[in-house]
């Protein structure tokens, strides 16, 4: 397909002339064209094609019919259709009433050059430049952000199926790529054993026969690897995708004994969830657990802006492997809000990104307020309230030192990382002072009798303190209060648009269905908007309306 980007002329007469007449109150999708214009151009996206060869169908057209696809929740083969034969679309897209369309299978073919290309940011970014043409974003207003789970297009498996899965996988791949070489080195029962999906509930159940099992599983596929890797086999069948995956497979799960093949278990240790492969379709899919939910997938930031008598539009998205933290994405989303010229002055987040270190680089580096409820002291001292708290000791920064409320002075002040790898400073009191101390046992419980407290560096102890202590205020509440709106957006995503489940294989994928999401729903917003829809009022229910009327 080759692309030679043409000049975007006006709707047809005729159809201009029959949308009128079918929709005389008005239409979203009239009144979006008639307002904003056909939105993308060929030329954003022409560096994804080729040219020289067969046109392609124009990107402004693909990107606009991909978004209304999101929006109306559609499949390819009904947005299709809906080109052919809805006034409103081709009004939208610029198109005759007498016009076919195109195959359905030209939007997959599209959304694959953007993930090739690394272009899905532009979609959202294109977007969000009319809205700031239009006054309806700007800079170092307020935004909110927010995350929640996605799964993965994939069937969630125990170790047990992962393992069978991942052999059967190789199997076919390699049935495919290699069928002579895999003859010549697959045992006969392999086929009985992986012919067919391996279900658990076909698995063995007493736990002995599962572990002999899983034994016979890893030797299998560890006499596969020794024919792949042999120096007779061909250098090329080690690269082949599958075989990539189950070679790491079987270094997380098991592990070898003089000759004989293992089941790791707990003594032996686990791979971390952000290493752990939890399904040869899918590797880049995690497990994660948050409070009660837990999942196989990935995890979806939503950042909008929040200004009031403006529309709320999402700015930023950001899709991760599920078990990775909240505050880690803080610096990606400040970095391209930056980049985009669109960064808040306050950002409303919860506790999961209130982090010392984060608060300190969002206003150093991005002038940005993060700006939420901090974790409270999570040792034993603070929570009973037995002993001293880290916060009642006198903190000298520049002495290197601390006294504790029993006027003692600390013996030593260590640089050095937490389990996390943060950087923090370790202070240690003398064990003459503490054995003496009449507080010693509420204060620690130790084996040595003396009390010692883990502090941030200092910017990011005095940060994460003023936080702690600015979330005591009353206009706190108030304030963050605002962040609550994002819920709905999510909610919105969820229900409407297919937010939490994956459609796709893959981070790349799973990002761009992520983008289209966030610019289909920007693209709903706009519509409302235009329509004098404004923003609703959060729901309550019927019991605290009775018990807690709105004043007048």
């Amino acid at each position: 397909m080759s692309l030679h980007p043409q000049s975007i002329g006006p709707v047809p007469e005729g159809t201009v002339r029959v949308a009128r007449a079918a929709f005389p109150r008005g239409n979203p999708y009239l009144r979006l064209r008639d307002e904003l214009g056909t939105l993308f151009s060929d030329e954003d996206f022409a560096f994804l094609f080729p040219t020289r060869g067969q046109p392609a169908e124009a990107p402004w057209r693909l990107l606009l019919v991909s978004l209304l696809q999101y929006a109306e929740n559609l499949s390819d083969h009904q947005a299709a259709e809906a080109v052919r034969s809805r006034i409103d679309w081709k009004y939208l897209l610029g198109l005759e009433l007498t016009d076919v369309g195109f195959d359905s299978t030209v939007l997959s073919e599209f959304r694959s050059r953007l993930v090739a290309g690394s272009a899905e940011e532009k979609i959202l970014h294109t977007l969000l430049d009319k809205c700031r043409e239009r006054k309806w974003l700007t800079a170092r207003g307020r935004q909110r952000t927010d995350s929640t789970h996605v799964l993965g297009a994939i069937r969630a498996m125990n170790r047990l199926e992962c393992v069978g899965e991942t052999l059967r996988h190789a199997l076919n791949s390699l049935a495919v790529v290699a069928p002579d070489w895999l003859k010549e080195n697959s045992q006969s029962e392999w086929v009985e054993r992986y012919g067919k999906r391996v279900d658990d509930y076909h698995l063995p159940k007493s736990k002995d026969e599962r572990q002999a099992y899983a034994c016979l599983v890893g030797t299998d596929g560890h006499c596969l690897l020794d024919a792949v890797y042999a120096s007779a086999a061909p250098i090329w069948l080690a690269h082949v995708p599958a075989v990539e995956i189950l070679r790491r497979v079987w270094v997380q799960q098991f592990y070898r004994r003089e000759k004989e093949i293992r089941w790791r278990t707990e003594s032996e240790g686990y791979p971390s969830c952000l290493l752990m492969i939890g399904s040869p379709y899918d590797p880049q899919a995690h497990y994660a657990k948050k409070h009660t939910t837990s999942w196989v997938g990935y995890k979806v930031h939503l950042t909008e802006s929040c200004e009031e008598n403006q529309p709320h539009l999402i700015t930023h998205v950001e899709t991760t492997a599920a078990p990775t933290g909240d505050g880690e994405v803080i610096p990606l989303i400040h970095e391209t809000l930056k980049n985009q010229d669109c960064l808040p002055d306050r950002h409303l987040v919860d506790t999961g990104y209130v982090e010392a270190k984060v608060l300190v680089e969002s206003k150093r580096d991005y002038g940005v307020d993060l700006y939420g409820p901090a974790r409270g002291d999570q040792k034993r001292q603070a929570r009973e309230g037995k002993g001293f708290a880290a916060e009642q000791f006198q903190v000298d920064w520049e002495q290197q030192q601390v006294i504790c409320p029993q006027g003692r002075t600390s013996q030593s002040w260590t640089h050095t990382q937490n389990s996390r790898g943060q950087s923090v400073v370790k202070i240690k009191f003398a064990d003459s002072d503490c054995r003496i101390c009449p507080c010693l046992r509420d204060c620690t419980q130790s084996r040595r009798p003396r009390r010692t407290i883990t502090l941030h560096p200092q910017p990011e102890q005095e940060a994460l303190q003023a936080a702690r202590q600015r979330q005591s205020e009353p206009e706190f509440v108030e304030q963050y209060g605002k962040r609550a709106g994002i819920e709905g957006t999510i909610s919105q995503g969820v229900r409407g648009f297919g937010l939490r489940r994956a459609r796709y294989i893959g981070l790349a994928k799973t990002h761009l269905q992520h983008i289209l999401i966030a610019a289909s729903m920007n693209l709903v917003r706009i519509c409302e908007w235009l329509a004098g829809e404004l923003p609703a009022q959060t729901r309550r229910s019927r019991f605290i309306a009775l018990m807690q009327p709105r004043a007048a």
